[in-house]
This record gives C-alpha cells, sequence and structure tokens, in this order.
C-alpha cells in the first residue's frame, strides 16, 4: 500500500526540438514496465514518484526524465539535428546560418577507435584538411576554453565543432580569425550510474626503412665519384673483395642500423581507460582515468627503455542548485613521461658510412696485447654486455651505439592541470528568455627534462694482424658519471574568462529572435618570455528567424591588442548572414522526397593579429611601434690610444601606424536533407582576402636603409602590405539506409581551395615569369631541367653558361628561360603548389555497416594536386666526401648507362650544379590512403542476462594498411627519423 501511494500517474507529450509530435516512442520505467507512445506522441503510465523514465525513438536521441507531477512534455534531439556547440552557445543544427561542421565523436567510438583528438578529421569534416579553409594558426577551443588538442584524448571527447566562416568565428575575436575547432568533452547523464572499461594494445609495424648501401657497394660508387671529379680512386679492388666477402665484420664492418639485431619487428602501446558516469536531475557526474604505456623499436642498450607513459584524470559536474541557478565544473590532469636513449640513433642512420667503423669490438677478438693496451682495457668502465668494446677511429671518437649503451637516458616530465567552471544563471523573472553565463579557467602547464647518467666514453682504434687485434689506441676518456642534469625547464599558465547576456525567445509562434552580448578576455604567459601573449573581446550578435523560414544574423565583435600603438588597439569586425529554407515554401510542399533544403550566405571583415605571433621569436612581435637600439653587436672604434668605445646600433625602427590584418570575406551555403532524412547534403563556397599581412622587407625602401658593415643595422620598420586571396569550397554528402537487414551509414567530404598572393613586393624580381604576386602563396620555384650533359655538350661548350659551377657530362642541364645565355636564378620558373596549408583536393570516404552484433568500418581518403621535391640527404648527398649512399644513386648517369639514367652523375663535390631545387627531382603528391578498416562485435545481450554486466564488445583494426600513389615508396620512408608505422590494434570494451 505505501509503495502505491508513491506512485503517480503520467500523461504526456513527446515532441521533438521544433514542437512537432513524435509517434511511436517506446517509455520504460525503472520496473522495467514498458508503453509506446500514439501516433500523437501521447502516453501515460503509473510510476513511482522521482523515479526514471527512459524514452526510445529510432533516429532520436536517447532520454531519460523524471518522474514529477508536473511532467507535461517530453522533448527529444534528433540524432541527425542535434544541438551544436559554436561560440558561447549552443544553437539547433537547423538554424545554423552555414560555415559549421560537426562530428559525434562518441557515436562512433565504438565502430571506430583512434588515439589521437583530431585523427583523419579531414575524412568527416568538409572543409577541415589540417587547417581550415586553407588558413593556418587555427585556435582549439575545449569545453570553452582555449587549449591545444593534444591534451584531450578520443574516448574523453563528445564531440567537435569545426568554425570555418567569418560570421562562425567572430564572436570569439583575434585568436580566432583563421577557424576554430571545438572540442566538447564528455558529460554526466541522468540515469542509472554506469562504468565503462576500454582495453586497447597495439604493434606498431614500421611500413619500411630507408635503404642504403652497403660498405662494397658504397665504396665502389665512391670510387666512380672520385674518378668523375678526376681523382684516384680511394679503395682497392682488394679492400672491396674484404668489405663484400663479411669473413670478418669487425676488420671490415658493413654497418645496418636496421637490422633486427639492432631494431625490434614491432613497438608496443598498451591501454586501458575507464569511465563512470551517473547522476540525478539536479547532479550529473563523468570521471574518466586512462593510462597508456608504449615502447621502442629499439633492442639495444638503453634503447630497450625507451618509451612514454601518460595518465589522466578527467572530471565533469554538472549541478542544478536551484530553478535559477546551475554550474558547471570541469578540471583534467595529466601526468606524461617519456624516456629515450641518449644519442641520435635514427639520425646518424642516415649519415654514418657502412663501412667507417665497427661501432662494437668483440671481446674475442683480442690477440696477444702489449701492455698498453692491456692497461687501457683493464681501466674501462664499459664493456658491453660482458664482451664488447667501443669501435672507433681517430677521426670518428663517437658512434650512435656507444652512446645508446653509456650515456644513459634523457627522461622528460610534463604535468599539466586545466580547471575551469561555468555559472549559468536563468533570468526568466527578470525578463522571460534572458539569461547569464560566465566561465572562468585557470590551466598550467610544466615540463623539464633530466639527463640521467650523461657519462663520457673512450673509443678504442685496433690494429689487426690478420684476424687478430695486437694493440688498442685509446682515443677520449672514460667518465662513469652516475649523475643526473636538468635542463629545458618550461613553466606556462593560460588564464580565461568569458560572461555573456543572453536573450532568447518566440513572438506570435512564428517570430524567433536570440541576441547575445558576451565579453571574453585570454592571457597566456610563458617562461623566458617577456610579454605575455593576450586578447580582449566584446562580442554581439543578433539572429531573427520568420517561422524558420527567413533568417537574418548580425554578429560583430571589438577586439583589443596589446601589440599596436595607442590608437591602433582596438577594432571593430562585423560580419552579416542571411537564410532561406526553400523547402518550407508553398511551392515544394509537394516534393515529399525533400524533408529540409536551406541557403545561406554570409559576409563579414575580422581583424587579427595571428601572423604577428611569428614575426620576432623571444617578445611575441610586442612593441613593434618602437624604435629598437642595441650596443650589443655594435663595432668597436678607437677615437684614442688605448681606449676603445661600443657603437650603438638601431635594429629597427618603429612603425606607430601598423595595425591589425583583416580578412573579408563572402561564403554561401547550401544544406539538404533527402528521401526521409536517409540523405544528407551540406556544401559551401568561400572567397576571402587577408590584407595589412605584416612584413619587414628592406626591398620596400632605399638599400641605404639596412646595412651589414660594420654590423647589421637596419631602419626598415614592420609595416601592413602583403595580401593573400583564398577562395574554395567544401562539401559533406551521409546517406543512411537499412537494406536487407544492414544498417549503413556512408560519409563522403571533399574540400577544395586555392590561395593566390594578392598583393606582393616582387621589386627583386626582373622577369615576369617570377613575380610572385598572382601565384599561388605555397609555389614551387624551380629550373627546368634538360636532361643531361653529354660528352658532346662538353666538347662542343655549345651551351648556356651555367652559374653554379664546371658541368661535365652526366651533370642535369638546364634551361636559359630567359635566353641571356647564363643559367642562374633568374631561371626559375614555377613548378606547382607544395600544399603548405594542405593538398588543394582532399577527399574522403567513410562507411559504417551493421549487421547483426557485427561492425565494419572503414576509412579511406585522397589528396590531389601539390608537388614535391625529393631534396633530402637521401637524393642530395652534399656532404661531399662523408656523405653517406642511398639506393637511389643505383641509377646514376655513367657513359654506359647514358641513355636510360635517371640520376646524374655521381660527384664528391657539394654537387652545387646538380643538387638544387628543380623540376629534375620534382614528384606529384597525389595519393589513396586506406586509413582505417576496424571489425567489431558485441556479445549478444542474452549471454549476460542476471549478470552485472551490460555490454562487452571486442575489436580489431588496422591503420594506414594501404597507401597507393606512383611514389609509394618515397611517401611511407622516413629518411632521417623514426619509421612511419602501421598500426595494428585489438581491444576489449566492457559495461556494467
Amino acid at each position: 500500500m505505501s509503495a502505491q501511494d508513491n506512485k503517480i500517474l503520467v500523461s504526456a507529450v513527446v515532441l521533438d526540438t521544433k514542437g512537432n509530435n513524435i509517434p511511436g516512442a517506446i517509455i520504460v520505467d525503472d520496473n522495467d514496465q514498458t508503453v509506446t507512445a500514439n501516433d500523437s506522441g501521447e502516453f501515460s503510465l503509473s510510476a513511482n514518484v522521482n523515479s526514471s523514465l527512459l524514452i526510445k525513438v529510432p533516429g532520436y536521441k536517447t532520454s531519460t526524465v523524471q518522474v514529477k507531477s508536473d511532467l507535461k512534455t517530453i522533448v527529444l534531439q534528433a540524432e541527425n539535428s542535434n544541438m551544436v556547440n559554436v561560440a558561447f552557445n549552443k544553437v539547433d543544427k537547423a538554424d545554423i546560418l552555414g560555415g559549421v561542421s560537426n562530428v559525434n565523436i562518441a557515436g562512433m567510438l565504438n565502430t571506430n577507435y583512434s588515439i589521437s583528438s583530431l585523427d583523419n578529421l579531414a575524412s568527416f569534416i568538409p572543409g577541415y584538411h589540417g587547417n581550415i579553409w586553407g588558413m593556418n594558426s587555427k585556435l582549439v577551443i575545449v569545453d570553452g576554453v582555449p587549449r591545444d588538442e593534444f591534451n584531450v584524448m578520443p574516448f574523453e571527447i563528445d564531440d567537435i565543432t569545426v568554425l570555418k566562416s567569418a560570421a562562425a568565428v567572430a564572436l570569439y575575436g583575434s585568436r580566432a580569425a583563421k577557424g576554430v575547432i571545438s572540442i566538447t568533452t564528455k558529460r554526466g547523464t541522468a540515469k542509472k550510474s554506469k562504468f565503462d572499461v576500454r582495453l586497447n594494445h597495439s604493434l606498431y609495424v614500421p611500413k619500411r626503412y630507408a635503404e642504403f648501401l652497403g660498405s662494397a657497394e658504397y665504396m665502389t660508387l665512391f670510387n666512380e665519384a672520385l674518378g668523375n671529379d678526376g681523382i684516384a680512386p680511394l679503395y682497392s679492388n682488394e679492400e672491396i673483395a674484404n668489405y663484400a666477402s663479411g669473413s670478418n665484420p669487425f676488420r671490415y664492418p658493413d654497418l645496418d642500423f636496421y637490422s633486427f639485431k639492432n631494431v625490434n619487428k614491432f613497438a608496443t602501446r598498451s591501454e586501458i581507460v575507464t569511465e563512470y558516469t551517473g547522476g540525478t536531475e539536479s547532479a550529473q557526474f563523468y570521471v574518466n582515468i586512462g593510462n597508456f604505456n608504449s615502447t621502442s623499436l629499439l633492442d639495444i642498450g638503453n634503447g630497450k627503455k625507451e618509451g612514454e607513459n601518460r595518465f589522466n584524470v578527467r572530471g565533469n559536474l554538472d549541478i542544478k542548485i536551484n530553478d535559477m541557478i546551475s554550474t558547471k565544473i570541469n578540471t583534467n590532469v595529466t601526468f606524461y613521461d617519456n624516456e629515450t636513449a641518449q644519442g641520435n640513433f635514427w639520425g646518424a642512420a642516415a649519415t654514418l658510412r657502412p663501412n667507417l667503423i665497427a661501432p662494437l669490438i668483440p671481446l674475442s677478438y683480442l690477440g696477444d696485447l702489449d701492455a698498453a693496451s692491456q692497461a687501457r682495457l683493464s681501466s674501462n668502465p664499459f664493456i658491453i654486455d660482458g664482451q664488447y668494446i667501443l669501435g672507433g677511429t681517430q677521426t670518428q671518437a663517437t658512434n650512435p651505439f656507444a652512446d645508446i649503451y653509456t650515456r644513459g637516458t634523457r627522461q622528460a616530465t610534463t604535468r599539466k592541470y586545466q580547471f575551469d567552471a561555468t555559472i549559468n544563471f536563468d533570468l526568466a523573472r527578470v525578463l522571460k528568455g534572458l539569461s547569464f553565463d560566465t566561465q572562468f579557467a585557470i590551466d598550467y602547464n610544466t615540463s623539464y627534462a633530466q639527463n640521467i647518467s650523461d657519462n663520457t666514453y673512450a673509443i678504442y682504434v685496433p690494429t689487426w694482424t690478420g684476424d687478430k687485434i695486437t694493440e688498442l689506441n685509446q682515443v677520449g676518456t672514460n667518465v662513469n658519471n652516475n649523475s643526473r642534469t636538468l635542463e629545458g625547464s618550461y613553466q606556462r599558465q593560460t588564464l580565461f574568462f568569458s560572461g555573456a547576456f543572453k536573450y532568447k525567445n518566440t513572438f506570435n509562434k512564428v517570430h524567433n529572435l536570440s541576441s547575445m552580448l558576451v565579453a571574453h578576455g585570454y592571457k597566456l604567459a610563458e617562461s623566458q618570455v617577456y610579454h605575455a601573449i593576450g586578447s580582449a573581446n566584446l562580442g554581439f550578435q543578433a539572429a531573427y528567424n520568420f517561422k524558420q523560414k527567413y533568417y537574418l544574423d548580425f554578429t560583430a565583435n571589438q577586439v583589443h591588442s596589446a601589440r599596436f600603438a595607442e590608437g591602433n588597439r582596438g577594432a571593430f569586425s562585423p560580419t552579416a548572414s542571411i537564410g532561406w529554407r526553400i523547402s518550407n515554401e508553398e511551392f515544394l510542399a509537394n516534393a515529399t522526397f525533400i524533408d529540409d533544403l536551406k541557403l545561406t550566405a554570409s559576409a563579414g571583415i575580422l581583424n587579427t593579429d595571428l601572423d604577428f605571433e611569428s614575426l620576432i621569436t623571444g617578445n611575441g612581435a610586442y612593441f613593434l611601434d618602437r624604435d629598437v637600439y642595441s650596443t650589443n653587436n655594435g663595432a668597436y672604434f678607437s677615437w684614442q690610444e688605448g681606449r676603445q668605445l661600443r657603437a650603438t646600433d638601431i635594429q629597427r625602427v618603429g612603425n606607430p601606424d601598423l595595425t591589425y590584418q583583416k580578412r573579408k570575406e563572402i561564403s554561401f551555403g547550401l544544406e539538404s536533407s533527402l528521401f526521409k532524412n536517409s540523405l544528407q547534403f551540406s556544401a559551401s563556397y568561400f572567397v576571402h582576402k587577408l590584407t595589412g599581412i605584416p612584413i619587414n622587407d628592406v626591398n620596400l625602401y632605399p638599400s641605404f636603409m639596412a646595412g651589414q658593415f660594420p654590423s647589421p643595422s637596419s631602419f626598415v620598420p614592420y609595416v601592413n602590405y602583403n595580401a593573400d586571396n583564398r577562395q574554395g569550397f567544401d562539401l559533406g554528402i551521409s546517406f543512411n539506409k537499412r537494406m536487407n537487414k544492414v544498417d549503413l551509414n556512408v560519409g563522403m567530404v571533399a574540400t577544395y581551395y586555392k590561395a593566390d598572393a594578392d598583393l606582393r613586393n616582387d621589386i627583386t624580381f626582373e622577369e615576369a615569369y617570377q613575380k610572385r604576386q598572382g601565384m599561388p602563396i605555397d609555389a614551387l620555384w624551380g629550373l627546368k631541367s634538360n636532361g643531361f650533359y653529354t660528352e658532346q655538350d662538353i666538347i662542343e661548350n655549345n651551351y648556356p653558361t651555367p652559374a653554379f659551377g664546371n658541368v661535365r657530362a652526366g651533370d642535369i642541364k638546364y634551361v636559359d628561360v630567359n635566353d641571356d645565355g647564363l643559367v642562374d636564378n633568374n631561371d626559375q620558373v614555377y613548378l606547382g603548389r607544395q600544399g603548405f596549408s594542405g593538398s588543394p583536393l582532399t577527399l574522403g570516404l567513410n562507411v559504417t555497416a551493421k549487421w547483426k552484433n557485427f561492425s565494419l568500418f572503414v576509412l579511406a581518403n585522397r589528396t590531389s594536386g601539390s608537388v614535391g621535391l625529393k631534396n633530402g640527404s637521401y637524393y642530395w648527398p652534399t656532404a661531399g666526401v662523408n656523405a653517406k649512399y642511398s639506393a637511389a644513386l643505383r641509377d646514376r648517369w655513367t657513359p654506359e648507362t647514358a641513355e636510360t639514367a635517371t640520376y646524374p652523375r655521381l660527384t664528391t663535390t657539394a654537387g652545387n650544379n646538380n643538387y638544387r631545387n628543380s623540376d629534375f627531382w620534382l614528384f606529384k603528391n597525389d595519393r589513396i590512403n586506406l586509413a582505417r578498416v576496424q571489425l567489431s562485435y558485441d556479445l549478444p545481450k542474452e549471454y549476460l542476462a542476471g549478470t552485472f554486466i551490460s555490454n562487452v564488445g571486442f575489436y580489431i583494426n588496422g591503420n594506414d594498411l594501404l597507401l597507393i600513389s606512383k611514389e609509394r615508396k618515397h611517401m611511407e620512408t622516413s629518411f632521417t627519423g623514426y619509421p612511419q608505422m602501421r598500426v595494428f590494434s585489438m581491444g576489449l570494451t566492457a559495461a556494467f
């Protein structure tokens, strides 16, 4: 009877965010009592007071509400049209006026598991490809606060919104003028507590290693290079044969860094993530605790100790204090440690010649040593693995293997603490629809490194008698420090504050009005940087729509920056947008296949100081309005005997008229939903100009205003001069359909942009074809090649004079573009776009297919339209006699291969003629990448009935599985660093 007294009759209606009735909703109470709403979305049931109701409808987000006597309406958010985080607000996606794209990370994590926050985002978000609409310096916002994206992992993220258009980013101010990525972390929900755990283990397998020549082949080719330069061979045939035989690899070394004696076949990464969430209608919480450990490929010495460890705790708390006040509190702590072996193994792999040294010499090869050698050996503290001493030569007194075995490790430590709190005030009692939000955040980042046991070592130069060592000469000194030294100490503090008055109301059910007045400030202070980076902004937004059919929006921001002189520190950034939902017009009433169709347009001018940050290191390009004088580098003058006076130099003249650069933009958008929301389409076209880009160009002024003697001096100020034009389009398509019991979701995105130099100072270029103005800002310039010089060319001397040194048969021949009889830098021409801000064309495809308890996810992308040069040391052995030779040199020019060679003749010089930018070294960056494939399986629910486990899942995936390109080998190879990896993972998920 007591239980019955606590029950009440609930009669309510289920609606969507637009107020439309949702039929067929399934309602479940705490006792698993189930009812179904009728065609009008209405239902009735008897339930305990303050118990919970779970409401489920296909196509809508599952919601939980608390049973109350006044519960009359339940509003559900559509899965494909939910609320989107925009600047200082959340709005229905249907009411956004273009330039905004959103992806739900949490919703696809079980079928698409990744380990970095923006991993493959370009395959989900149109307009993004590492940057936004081809611009650098994007602003990243995490839970409303400017932060970096590296301290938040995918399993902590709820969704990501990319704000692209000027109107979309205007409220964020100066620092957001080149686009914003807004990351929202997961939050608690008002339902039963839930505990989730994920175990993930990954194998990192090198795609390929750079291919370098072995000792015998290197020596043969080096002799050939000497001969090409008119120099006698260095190595005899007998020596080369000894190195080729491999009979004594320590007397005749053939050093292979990538041998599996030195590196493992794979590295590993192990991860555990736990999530705990729950709450009531008044308070919800979310806690995430994660840890991962990784290992290194190195399998020698201290390289075995290499690895990373990350431990994080993130907690979010939402509290409804009363009907008027609610608050959100977010905090995150991250402990990050990285240990690496001393030295530079991977860099040395690209530079240390294979025949130069045997880095380790076995004790078993020691013969009857003389007394001095025995004494040196007995005092050596570094006997490697009890059987090796360190080898070298008189001129090569160090080696990377000795570094790894003896010099200890470097431990880098980073600690990050982030906290922010938001208070929301519902001021409906003052004015219906009025609210006030305020947020404060403070972040700390500290890091330092310890060098542990940074020992010094000696190497031993052996004297061989046959296959035995009879004498050891020591070079250097052995010191076993067992010490610790501290370096790289760094601290950073970030402060952020915002306050926003918001108003939203509907009049006569047709006039929808919203507005916002927001002020926010940001300050980032770094150790050893004199002036903190800061910004202050006052923004205003007013939006109106009539029946969600006709839209108007005005957004503006008054920005402030201390980078400029007083009087120039403030600027006004206005934007305006319009929208038209054509699908609500009567003439489309009979077009039943159209669910939604909306056109948008916006224009705006944004003021920004972003490009000033990179002008001058150390002070962040502040005080550019002031003159700078210095005596540090002044020349010395003796005006009287026995006395020296230091001159004062002027290093820069200030410019009090320096001001913001401006982004002037017009953009258009199209959004549609077709065939009962099974097909979604969005497209944007943008064109904008960035004017007033700051430069310090001596060529804008007479030459006498800048000099180098007796010391560098300049009267040249920074000015707002350069201008860039960008234009392009992006589009996104998603298709959702159930076919033969298979739920299929296909998403496709495309982004194309071009960026040209609208204004440049081209006074230094004599030829019209070399002018930078009007050309792509990422243009690659170089010479045009015309094959190789032949013996006949050299004999007849019938070719333009090369300005880069004497040439011989087999050297690259260049075109004298300007016909002045001289081949020099004035003959450089445009070779293509380098894609500094992303390839001109980016395509992405993601497919999810679900059948019963199985899910298959496939992700692929394509980039095209950019070019590059094969110009590293692997292709250009500019170190001369000290250069290491790669497999690329096998295709070199010789008199016998003159007709088929694809590489110039070998030389022991720096190769000034051959090794320079030209189309000879050009390659296309076009590629198709199979980025990820994941197969997932969820255990059927009936297997878990009667247990405390609500879900168990398994998955396997592979990343970067296949690259299709004519330049695949080049693209997959890291020539001077850690190799590129393919990643294979398997994991277990469980919910309790």
